[in-house]
């Protein structure tokens, strides 16, 4: 096989590649991420990019998924474009790319159970003990009268400093140079202990001197599709700093189901395992730099993810969760030595998970619960996560039921003609006036497509407007903004004289379709959930939206396509990055990560994908707002008013 180069635009990035290589692993290498919503397959058409320079081989995908014009201008998939033995030059155009807008703020506080919740309403509560804590000890010397072991002199200072831990155990490298670190120091040093074991706690690490002045932690969202961390001073609780990135793991597949499938293929689990990692370390690497501290500095990281996403970064294989019965290798996770999943951080660092519930209820869901302190409060409140997946919990201090619906990732952009995440440039507000369209963009850009949030817009103002029915279907084809192409009605939102890529966007009556059945699959398992415990709507006294998505939703719309349900908005809260939050709780408080571990043992799991009652929740749910309108009286309300072009009853 022979080296060529690859010239990646507009960065004028260039990278060496091997003949054979698809297009797509060489950006990968370039560290150019590149949409990938079906793991490489070639069917989702989102990695289009433009050859302007030498020749790339094609598959027969390509042919299928771009048009004749498109080819003859250079267009190819990067998934299937493989290198030829000639240099390249390839560009990449924004809305190929995903450099997706990340959710790493949070409406919640940094707290204990002690003060569990939200925002501006409540005081941050003092940290009581961070899961990994540095105590400076100053031993006496030993003597006749005081012959204690080097060891039991450590272990006798410690119990002084925290009397309510009797015992505790080091790791056994902590015995290498003891004796010498201790009469160097003149009794004087260091030790840093994990609280993760409430009966038994261990020291880590013995330093000399005093270095308690420098207890770093990591605090880590890993996302399906992004992930975020935020750098904690252990011995303050504050915030240093946050940074995001999109997960490198995407290029095998934008969804869970995807990173499983190649997770259990040929290749094995290693390079998502590997994608993984390398994208937590740039992000620890930034912070690191930017903060002017050293990665030994770093004592402990926390992270929360759903299921799968923590058996890829544990490097622990997840085939069994995709199959039936569907069991996880593991659900609560031993902690790790950083270093052993690769972590860069100090060597005798631990990596804690968050522990998960099922195998699609994960440690995020775990770390939001008790992130919105629903856990703790004797109020029925809900939790929804809207995503691939859409998670949901609802519960109070007594108990907690969940399940998960497999939404689909129409939220994302996915199935969706003018479809696209959350990216600079994306449309994420839409009204419609009369016979105009307003739209607003993520960074005032140019309009490269619409994400999940304008969706959502574009089909409430299109049911309230008359232009569409309760099915989703058009029925006025007149109006100016609609348009017929190839027998399928679309509304045009940017003309495309208006937009970057210089063709119109739309949304189609199949891409209405395909959001109802995403919003339907959700408020499904909420009905689930409820006619289960015998409740209604209006039992919820609280509901919280989590997640990136929940930050550019319109409440009152979402609510009108059925989306949410029908309860007073001033019931209904965002809380941004509920999993980052929950992670950043538990690094700041050994209490709260064993609360979380409470959580997740007191969680009842539903498996929604043999309930009974699911099937047909998720029908009725197919209609906007739903099928029984009488679940939705605001809705009612507004559609009796005719304003939506529907006679009233």
């Amino acid at each position: 096989m022979g080296k060529v180069k690859v010239t990646f635009q507009p960065e004028s990035i260039e990278v060496e590649a091997q003949t054979g290589e698809k297009l797509i692993d060489v950006a990968a290498k370039a560290a150019i991420d590149v949409n990938n919503l079906c793991g490489g397959l070639g069917v989702c058409g989102r990695c289009r990019v433009k050859v302007t320079k030498g020749k790339v081989g094609l598959s027969d995908k390509v042919t299928a998924k771009l048009s004749r014009k498109e080819i003859e201008q250079g267009y190819t998939l990067a998934c299937q474009a493989e290198v030829i033995e000639e240099d390249v030059e390839v560009r990449v155009p924004p809305e190929s790319r995903t450099d997706v807008q990340i959710q790493i703020s949070d409406y919640v506080i940094a707290s204990d159970e002690q003060a569990p919740l939200i925002s501006p309403e409540y005081e941050p509560a003092p940290i009581i003990r961070p899961l990994s804590q540095k105590y400076f000890l100053e031993l006496p010397h030993p003597s006749l009268e005081d012959c204690l072991s080097d060891l039991e002199r450590v272990y006798r200072a410690i119990r002084k400093k925290i009397p309510e831990y009797p015992y505790m155990h080091a790791h056994f490298s902590c015995l290498w140079g003891l004796p010498g670190l201790l009469r160097a120091n003149e009794w004087k040093i260091t030790a840093t202990v994990h609280l993760r074991d409430a009966d038994c706690p261990m020291i880590r690490n013995l330093e000399g001197g005093d270095t308690t002045s420098t207890n770093m932690g990591v605090a880590i969202d890993v996302g399906t599709t992004t992930i975020a961390a935020q750098l904690i001073d252990l011995g303050t609780g504050r915030i240093l700093g946050a940074q995001a990135s999109h997960n490198s793991q995407a290029r095998y597949g934008e969804d869970v189901v995807s990173r499983m499938i190649a997770a259990c293929g040929p290749n094995g689990i290693s390079p998502l395992t590997d994608a993984v990692t390398f994208t937590i370390n740039s992000l620890i690497d930034s912070l690191v730099k930017k903060h002017k501290i050293k990665r030994k500095d770093i004592t402990s990281i926390v992270a929360a993810g759903n299921t799968v996403m923590t058996h890829l970064l544990l490097g622990i294989e997840p085939c069994n969760i995709r199959h039936h019965p569907y069991i996880p290798a593991a659900a609560r996770f031993p902690q790790f030595q950083s270093e052993e999943v690769g972590l860069r951080a100090n060597s005798k660092a631990f990596l804690h998970c968050v522990p998960c519930v099922s195998s699609y209820v994960g440690g995020d869901i775990t770390a939001g619960v008790y992130a919105c302190g629903m856990h703790d409060h004797k109020e029925i409140s809900a939790l929804i996560d809207v995503g691939t997946n859409g998670e949901i919990v609802i519960g109070n201090n007594e108990w907690l039921v969940c399940c998960s619906a497999s939404a689909g990732p129409a939220f994302e952009g996915a199935g969706i003609k003018c479809g696209t995440k959350a990216i600079l440039g994306a449309i994420e507000k839409i009204a419609i006036e009369g016979d105009r369209i307003h739209y607003e963009t993520i960074g005032r850009q140019k309009p490269l497509g619409v994400c999940g949030s304008a969706i959502i817009d574009g089909i409430a103002e299109l049911l309230s407007s008359g232009i569409i029915d309760q099915s989703g279907k058009f029925i006025d084809l007149d109006h100016p903004l609609v348009q017929v192409v190839d027998d399928v009605p679309e509304l045009i939102i940017a003309p495309s004289g208006e937009t970057a890529s210089g063709e119109p966007i739309v949304i189609t009556e199949d891409d209405i379709s395909n959001l109802i059945k995403t919003k339907g699959a959700v408020l499904a398992a909420v009905r689930v959930l409820l006619k289960t415990l015998q409740m209604d709507f209006m039992d919820l006294e609280k509901l919280y939206v989590a997640g990136g998505f929940g930050a550019h939703l319109d409440i009152e719309k979402a609510i009108f396509i059925g989306l949410l349900p029908d309860i007073p908005k001033e019931r209904i809260r965002f809380i941004g990055n509920s999993s980052l939050a929950g992670a950043r709780m538990a690094l700041m408080s050994a209490r709260a990560f064993h609360r979380m571990e409470e959580i997740a043992n007191r969680m009842t799991y539903i498996e929604l994908s043999v309930h009974p009652d699911f099937m047909n929740e998720f029908i009725a749910a197919l209609f906007l707002p739903h099928t029984d309108v009488e679940l939705f009286p605001s809705v009612t309300g507004k559609l009796k008013q005719g304003k939506n072009g529907f006679p009233p009853p």
